[in-house]
């Protein structure tokens, strides 16, 4: 760049922080008014002074989608790499921007990816989202033993990481899920199968307001270890975790734990029949499934114990995990190499495929909706 371009650049930004944000108004009163703008899509276009507002810590948070990624386990130079990569997709500006390790993921010992003696399996790295923030509760290391004795918790809103109070027994393979603000984890095993752990469960009251957010306290233990063969996201809905015991499109069990009377129930049958694939919840009132065997995204009629049909699409064959959040949902295609992103606010349903976030030898292994980060462009991209 020219010493002449590069001055005239210069002077651009220069003119443009020294322009009134709202001509004839104060900046104070201008930000109170810009501040009650629901799009922030609209101020994105407008300029570059009003642009850098909705990235600003008093800006109300609009959702963004995270992406967890992994070598793929074909790639053999992988085989125990601890590799995990965090991104966070901006639907205003659509770009993706990469999130920074945390300080105790890398003192931490590393998670096990791939392993020889599961040559067709992926081992599970199991995250949560809780109050807005990611929560990544188990995982796996090289000597197969629990990755991590304490929650650890990212806060977009500050970007910044921390850990959660210590877990009673840490464990791998387990239920991990989220009711009115608590977290669950469920049966899962430890260092190796033991008939306690996985009839165990345990919560972690997080809220602000309660008195043991910072440990974890045992509830009721299930009446068998049958939930500790695979790594299951359970589904909070209407005060109630919901868990199966086996992925994808085949004979299973159900539970549903209440939270109100600490008590294991049997699922409804009609939940259970067409528990196919990846299940999630639009703020724990609506459930969502994927059959992923047939490719169709379906909700469940609570009336008529039911699953009727959204939409089918090629891109829902093989789900690998789903998330739902602000009337969208995003479900992992198989393999990991997309993103569909479902949007039901609108008539007729409207879906279409992200790509996932550089590099491009790595694939999406698990996604959350959060707010978006607190300084999520560089200012220079802005």
């Amino acid at each position: 760049m020219t010493r002449t371009k590069k001055s005239k650049l210069d002077n651009h930004h220069h003119q443009e922080e020294q322009e009134e944000l709202i001509p004839g108004l104060p900046d104070h009163l201008s930000l109170l008014c810009l501040y009650r703008v629901n799009k922030p899509n609209l101020l994105y276009s407008v300029c570059h002074s009003w642009r850098k507002i909705i990235y600003s810590p008093n800006f109300p948070p609009f959702l963004s989608l995270y992406a967890i990624l992994s070598p793929p386990i074909n790639n053999k130079s992988h085989l125990v790499s601890n590799s995990i990569h965090i991104s966070s997709f901006d639907p205003i500006s659509s770009k993706w921007n990469s999130i920074a390790p945390s300080i105790p993921l890398l003192n931490s010992p590393p998670f096990l990816l791939h392993h020889p003696s599961f040559l067709s399996r992926q081992l599970p790295i199991q995250s949560v989202t809780l109050s807005n923030t990611l929560v990544f509760v188990s995982g796996t290391t090289n000597n197969l033993i629990p990755a991590l004795s304490n929650p650890l918790i990212f806060n977009p809103l500050s970007n910044k990481w921390s850990l959660g109070p210590q877990i009673n027994h840490p464990r791998r393979w387990c239920a991990t899920g989220v009711v009115h603000g608590s977290l669950y984890i469920a049966s899962g095993i430890g260092s190796r199968y033991n008939r306690d752990v996985a009839q165990s469960a345990e919560r972690w009251c997080c809220s602000e307001d309660s008195s043991s957010r910072n440990y974890w306290e045992k509830i009721s233990s299930l009446k068998d270890g049958r939930f500790s063969r695979e790594a299951i996201e359970a589904v909070g809905w209407r005060g109630k975790l919901m868990m199966v015991n086996v992925k994808g499109n085949a004979v299973k069990e159900g539970v549903l734990y209440n939270v109100e009377t600490d008590t294991w129930e049997d699922m409804p049958q009609g939940i259970l029949i067409g528990w196919n694939g990846p299940t999630t919840t639009m703020d724990e009132e609506e459930i969502y499934t994927v059959d992923e065997r047939k490719g169709v995204l379906k909700r469940y009629n609570v009336n008529l114990d039911v699953w009727e049909s959204i939409i089918e699409s090629r891109d829902l064959i093989g789900a690998v995990q789903i998330t739902a959040r602000g009337g969208k949902i995003c479900v992992v295609c198989g393999g990991g190499n997309g993103i569909l992103v479902v949007d039901l606010l609108v008539e007729p349903v409207k879906m279409w495929v992200l790509e996932p976030p550089p590099p491009p030898d790595l694939q999406v292994v698990g996604i959350h909706i959060l707010p978006r980060m607190s300084c999520s462009c560089n200012e220079s991209e802005l």
